[in-house]
């Protein structure tokens, strides 16, 4: 699926599972795909951000609640380096973040609902491994995430060999009808300033 687009993702799905428009890529990376690591933390805070790296394993993607909150940034540039030692892919995230020029020079794919150079709290609580809600979709750990500079599409575990099977369809019948409108152009001088 990584070369897959996920506009193509999103209708193998029905689009049930696709991260709303809201939650936008910040980095210059735009290629994510790889397995949720999913953090559930208060608004503000990003302790539990920090305790989920412990645990991450390389192709993991952050997926965090930040419950939509953008008045302080949940991922920076420091924490991004953690997630380049560990491995960890990008992050999606419903808050903020910062540094985006740098976790973008880290190669780092990052999704959030906004920026701003504040930082955030560490005083806990959260959870690392629990179900959580980003964008409107409800995400599990272990679920497979994908993005490109369209956005981001959650691929439920259960589901993954069934997109796998239907992406290349749906690209087969999106360059046939493309093919039919190019097709069907008529021939039109252009018109310059």
């Amino acid at each position: 699926m990584g070369e897959v687009p996920a506009a193509n993702v999103g209708d193998a799905l029905q689009r049930m599972t696709v991260v709303d428009g809201g939650i936008r890529l910040f980095t210059g990376h735009a290629a994510l795909l790889g397995n949720a690591l999913t953090v559930d933390v208060r608004s503000g805070d990003n302790l539990a951000v920090h305790r989920a790296l412990d645990e991450a394993r390389p192709g993991d993607v952050l997926v965090v609640n930040g419950h939509g909150d953008i008045t302080r940034a949940l991922i920076g540039d420091l924490i991004g380096e953690i997630m380049v030692n560990n491995g960890v892919v990008g992050a999606v995230v419903d808050g903020a973040v910062r540094d985006v020029r740098a976790l973008s020079a880290m190669g780092l794919a990052v999704y959030a609902r906004a920026v701003t150079p504040a930082g955030p709290f560490k005083d806990g609580p959260g959870a690392i491994g629990v179900p959580v809600a980003v964008g409107g979709v409800v995400v599990a750990a272990g679920d497979v995430v994908v993005g490109d500079a369209d956005g981001v599409v959650v691929v439920p575990r259960h589901r993954v060999r069934e997109v796998v099977d239907a992406v290349d369809g749906i690209g087969e019948m999106e360059e046939a009808l493309r093919r039919r409108i190019l097709a069907a152009r008529p021939d039109r001088p252009v018109v310059t300033g």
